[in-house]
């Protein structure tokens, strides 16, 4: 993720991907591994019991305990049967409001998680800011 980019960008690029909780998240959860990288934040990655599908973690400031964690989950319910009028997995913006499939949940909140996370790795932090992205709460978590 350049420095430049803002939550929006990064809005359109996380409805880009088709996390439909029957699917993989792995594409979504490297683009956003690379993202943190280039940042000079590490990540974790814990695979789910299936192999396609992944939490991620990551930290930035100091390494003591406290501080704020920004957790939110990467998969969307189905489109299908739906009355659609755009391309869900494209942002689009009508009447200054964007539609997307996760545009409110839950994929606006982690491009502003992931927007945080990079503004917050060219501070001084007192205390760490964490990220926890998880997958399947849309079925069962």
């Amino acid at each position: 993720m350049a420095q430049s980019s803002s939550s929006r960008d990064i809005l359109a690029k996380l409805i880009s991907f088709p996390t439909v909780s029957s699917d993989s998240n792995l594409p979504l959860i490297e683009w956003v591994e690379a993202c943190l990288e280039g940042c000079g934040i590490k990540s974790q990655r814990v695979p789910g019991p299936c192999g396609k599908k992944a939490h991620l973690y990551a930290q930035t400031g100091p390494r003591i305990d406290g501080g704020v964690i920004l957790s939110g989950h990467t998969d969307v319910v189905p489109v299908e049967g739906q009355a659609w009028t755009t391309d869900p997995w494209r942002l689009s913006e009508r009447d200054g409001k964007l539609f997307g499939r996760g545009a409110c949940d839950m994929k606006g909140f982690d491009a502003l998680a992931l927007y945080a996370m990079a503004r917050a790795s060219k501070l001084d932090l007192k205390r760490p800011l964490q990220l926890a992205f998880s997958f399947d709460e849309e079925v069962g978590c």
